[in-house]
């Protein structure tokens, strides 16, 4: 099964009543501003995810901006959304797509195998012409799911530090950041000595959509990872977790193993003052 759905696709089982369980993973820094977006406009049929307090955990030095959940949180979450083991989940966002592989990525990770990600989120929705609604979204049905977390490959602080030196460390920021030449969300600038930079935006086009899969691999060999390159020899990671998912999704609908996700990210990594960061290229 694909990690993507298209916007065509999504159209057309929504209208005809089959579209599954959809969540709209809508996100704002300002108090409740992301439920109040997704009940001015969102997809028909959708119900509110917010990415903030049903995706990740506390947030802290220990642990990163946003950490894995306590499963409790996402046994809540699904509880709350009606997830069923016999409908398919389609996640989706405004556009930029970070939210929808947060979202694409913890399902996983707590054990559901059908989730895609709307290829461009809501911004593709309105350019293809679809409508959207307001209020509160769909009501949820009972949920019929029992979450199984550890079902996608974690890597935790002490697996980064002590990985061999034959471990392809991936950071998906963007290119300034990874640099040192720019940072405004964590407490120092760089990235962990040893990693290579594979920039999120590099598997997406410029409206935000999915490049090919030949593409993508393409842009991996590159790098000197291809199919054969296997997980326990890929750790990924961005700042906080949602640039690495982003990638993460790309990579398997590529036919690329998933990596390990660091997901405290830089975020955690620059948080410990013993930590050695790396600047440059």
């Amino acid at each position: 099964m694909s990690n993507f759905v298209s916007v065509a696709d999504l159209a057309g089982a929504v209208y005809q009543g089959r579209g599954g369980t959809l969540l709209g993973c809508y996100w704002r820094p300002e108090e409740n501003a992301g439920y109040r977006k997704f009940s001015s406009e969102h997809i028909p049929t959708a119900l509110f995810c917010d990415p903030q307090t049903a995706l990740a955990g506390v947030p802290g030095s220990a642990d990163g901006r946003n950490p894995l959940p306590d499963p409790d949180i996402v046994m809540h979450a699904f509880q709350r959304w009606g997830i069923r083991i016999d409908r398919p989940i389609v996640v989706y966002d405004e556009g930029r797509g970070l939210f929808a592989a947060r979202a694409w990525w913890i399902l996983r990770w707590a054990g559901l195998r059908e989730v895609r990600i709307l290829d461009g989120g809501l911004a593709e929705w309105f350019r293809q012409g679809h409508k959207v609604l307001g209020g509160p979204g769909n009501l949820a049905q009972s949920c019929t799911v029992r979450i199984n977390p550890g079902q996608m490959p974690v890597a935790t602080m002490a697996d980064v530090q002590e990985a061999a030196d034959d471990v392809i460390l991936i950071d998906t920021r963007e290119p300034e950041r990874f640099a040192g030449e720019r940072e405004v969300l964590d407490l120092k600038a760089g990235h962990i000595p040893g990693a290579i930079n594979i920039p999120n935006r590099d598997v997406l086009r410029e409206d935000f959509t999915h490049r090919s899969p030949e593409e993508i691999r393409q842009r991996f060999a590159e790098a000197g990872i291809g199919p054969e390159t296997p997980t326990q020899k890929m750790i990924i990671y961005s700042g906080s977790g949602n640039h690495s998912a982003q990638v993460i999704a790309a990579m398997e609908e590529a036919g690329l193993q998933i990596p390990q996700h660091f997901v405290g990210g830089w975020s955690q990594w620059c948080a410990n003052r013993k930590s050695p960061v790396e600047r440059g290229y």
